[in-house]
């Protein structure tokens, strides 16, 4: 008896260690990655998948506060799905705590500087033997879903976007540059980028016949997606999504 309960403890504690070792083999390996943006050298949080490439990539782009953890969860959970994730540092290293300092770091970050660095992000991933240059897309939220949207204006390389309650564009002259398909995730309570600013973008997303979705999500504000944003996170809509993100992605990077 002694010998079977021993025999039984020593098969469950293999079983444990094995199941740890799947999750880990599984996990995506995450490194930081610099690469050049003009005269400048630019930082990111790189996530690869576990099976061989080449891959198609997404380039993710954070919020006013900064690459923090949550970000970086994000690129990972992308790796997961099999897409080279590289996670760009805007801030060139420094992350906000507070919303006084995520407003002067946003406030310090030229837009021209921002979409340049994103441009140098695309350049870097196509040198990359593991990713499909032709197979790359972007996604933000927040500042980064205005960036995002920014970089399919001014990069005809960018395949697919991603924008949640980021900042539009309606300019017609931008938006005739834009060649990447567009998916746009708003809250109807958003005071920052409100229901007007996403109608008036999808009038001129169709008078200009650029292919995209939109959804507006009812009782949601700015930064539901993030649960982080304690008052402000809508788990149902957030998961919403984060589902039709990826089904994007799989419709037009796979």
């Amino acid at each position: 008896m002694k010998l079977m309960l021993r025999t039984l403890s020593a098969l469950f504690l293999l079983a444990l260690l094995s199941a740890a070792f799947i999750v880990r083999a599984g996990a995506p390996k995450t490194e930081t990655v610099q690469f050049k943006s003009g005269n400048d050298t630019v930082s990111g949080f790189l996530a690869l998948p576990d099976t061989p490439g080449p891959h198609a990539a997404v380039i993710v782009i954070h919020e006013w506060w900064g690459l923090n953890d949550w970000v970086k969860e994000q690129a990972e959970k992308f790796a997961g799905l099999g897409y080279v994730a590289l996670a760009v540092d805007l801030y060139r290293g420094k992350v906000a705590t507070d919303q006084n300092q995520a407003h002067e770091l946003m406030r310090g970050l030229p837009q021209d500087r921002g979409v340049q660095d994103l441009k140098a992000a695309i350049t870097y991933l196509g040198t990359r033997k593991d990713v499909r240059p032709d197979r790359i897309g972007s996604v933000g939220w927040c500042m980064g879903g205005g960036f995002s949207i920014q970089l399919a204006v001014h990069d005809p390389r960018l395949r697919a976007c991603v924008i949640n309650y980021g900042a539009l564009p309606t300019d017609p002259n931008d938006l005739q540059q834009i060649g990447a398909a567009v998916l746009g995730n708003f809250g109807e309570d958003d005071h920052g980028i409100t229901v007007a600013d996403v109608e008036a973008f999808k009038k001129a997303m169709t008078k200009a016949q650029r292919a995209f979705e939109v959804k507006i999500y009812p009782g949601a504000g700015h930064g539901f997606e993030n649960p982080n944003n304690k008052e402000g996170y809508r788990p149902e809509a957030a998961a919403d999504a984060w589902a039709r993100t990826t089904n994007f992605f799989k419709s037009t990077l796979k």
